[in-house]
């Protein structure tokens, strides 16, 4: 960087070619995306691990809410995908 001024705020810099931002952006994305994804995987297996262990299925089977509570947690999770993918469209 010799601290050119642009006309712009900031000063800038001379390898600017050598790594486009958006393929920067973009691998950044992925390594983030595949992280989620096992950070997804490794939670679903310890949570559903310590449900087992638990057993609370045979408790929700005798009052015969089990299927209703699952449909209920399903549709709150859903609405709130839809409602995290609604607001990154509007930005």
């Amino acid at each position: 960087m010799d601290g050119t001024l642009t006309g712009r705020v900031g000063f800038e810099r001379q390898d600017r070619g050598a790594l486009a931002p958006r393929r920067y952006a973009a691998s950044l994305q992925l390594v983030t995306s595949v992280a989620l994804l096992v950070s997804t995987v490794v939670a679903v297996a310890i949570v559903s691990i310590g449900i087992a262990r638990a057993a609370p299925v045979e408790a929700a089977e005798a009052t015969g809410h089990a299927l209703s509570i699952a449909i209920l947690l399903g549709l709150i999770l859903a609405g709130w995908g839809w409602l995290t993918a609604f607001m990154a469209r509007r930005n």
